[in-house]
């Protein structure tokens, strides 16, 4: 594990774009292509906004100098029983975020959170991702040291690329905080969402904690006993997982 302190989340995001947009080139080089996931959140803002860096120069399609013709995308995590436009929904912040500004991906596979058989859509995002190795996960660390929606404590021995799980109140507290819902009760009590031992297949884990809030979920997953507790600290088994923190969020830091 990596560990890289910045001042500013911006830096931090910039930072933490430029390492992704190295990777996804690197595997390119090597493969003639790349697998992506992505999270949302407001621990992601300044990432992407790296990522997406529009290059001037042909062919369209190119963001800081990645042919995204060659990019196959994976979403991380979506509430069941919100629409595809609902203003809180991960699939319209991916889209306006990074879908729309970069011209031409090989293909996206979105989790579809309305479904009518959240099971089903399990299956098929599993089956689907069983064939696409991941190169690079851009993930982040929640308030209750969650990855993706695996909220504590969470199941670190599932093999089921997608699951059914349910968000606990500082999970639920989370998404009201950042602003996503205007009342508790109007967090959806459940989600899919990728499992830890499908995050932890990727390549390379790079991973975006910003703010004060995070800095206690940091300090227990960066330097404290990996447990389901603290899902995150998994990532202390990670071969290849660089953490990008600003100056608040790695404060606790020892």
């Amino acid at each position: 594990m990596e560990k890289f302190i910045y001042k500013t989340p911006q830096e931090m995001g910039a930072a933490a774009g430029a390492q992704a947009a190295k990777v996804i080139k690197q595997a390119i080089e090597n493969k003639g292509q790349a697998n992506i996931i992505l999270a949302t959140g407001t621990s992601q803002f300044e990432t992407l906004k790296k990522l997406v860096v529009a290059s001037p120069a042909p062919p369209r399609g190119w963001a800081s100098g990645i042919d995204f013709s060659k990019v196959t995308m994976f979403h991380l995590d979506e509430y069941i029983g919100l629409g595809a436009n609902h203003p809180a929904g991960f699939r319209k912040f991916l889209e306006e975020r990074f879908v729309d500004k970069v011209a031409g991906l090989k293909a996206v596979h979105f989790v579809n959170g309305d479904t009518d058989d959240p099971e089903q859509e399990c299956r098929r995002l599993g089956d689907i991702i069983a064939t696409h190795p991941i190169d690079v996960a851009l993930i982040g660390i929640g308030e209750n040291g969650h990855l993706a929606f695996n909220d504590p404590p969470a199941d670190f021995d599932t093999e089921e690329p997608f699951i059914i799980v349910e968000l606990d109140d500082i999970c639920k507290k989370q998404q009201l905080g950042e602003g996503w819902f205007e009342a508790l009760e109007q967090v959806p009590r459940q989600a899919i969402s990728m499992s830890i031992r499908q995050i932890m297949k990727s390549a390379c884990l790079i991973v975006s904690v910003p703010e004060k809030r995070k800095a206690e979920a940091v300090k227990n997953a960066l330097e404290g006993q990996v447990t389901n507790m603290c899902p995150a600290s998994i990532l202390q088994r990670h071969n290849n997982c660089k953490i990008f923190m600003d100056a608040e969020a790695a404060s606790l830091l020892s």
